[in-house]
């Protein structure tokens, strides 16, 4: 079993009510365990964003299907992605707006740059990337 280790913090009192508030909508028991869970995260995030992690994403795009070739490049650039695109979901949201689901298996670093890539195309106009190692 691992060590446990207690240590102090220094917060603004504004800053620990509004924490304290956040534990308990959220559930949490303690303090120690909401700072748990938001230690894992970061470190989580940082080993995704700095590493070659392997890891699974989901990345919602919003767009106008009326966008002449917007999805023919979105469609050519999954078939050239440096990553494995798993499954997509295409729905209408209206008659203008269309949203794309993708999941991504990969490289972490590499999923978020395929994801940039893809947000970064002339017409799309909402991009969103949920990263999560794998376990």
């Amino acid at each position: 079993m691992m060590e446990t280790i207690r240590f102090g913090v220094s917060l603004d009192a504004e800053l620990l009510q509004d924490f304290d508030q956040l534990c308990t909508s959220q559930g949490y028991a303690n303090r120690s365990e909401a700072l748990r869970d938001l230690m894992r995260e970061a470190l989580e995030s940082h080993a995704l964003e700095h590493g070659d992690v392997a890891a699974v994403g989901v990345l919602t795009l919003a767009y106008d299907h009326h966008k002449s070739g917007l999805v023919q490049k979105l469609t050519e650039a999954q078939h050239h992605a440096p990553i494995d695109v798993v499954a997509t979901l295409h729905v209408h949201l209206d008659h203008d707006t269309c949203l794309e689901v993708l999941i991504m298996r990969g490289q972490g670093n590499l999923i978020r740059e395929f994801a940039q890539k893809l947000r970064a195309i002339k017409g799309v106009a909402h991009g969103k990337l949920n990263l999560t190692e794998m376990p």
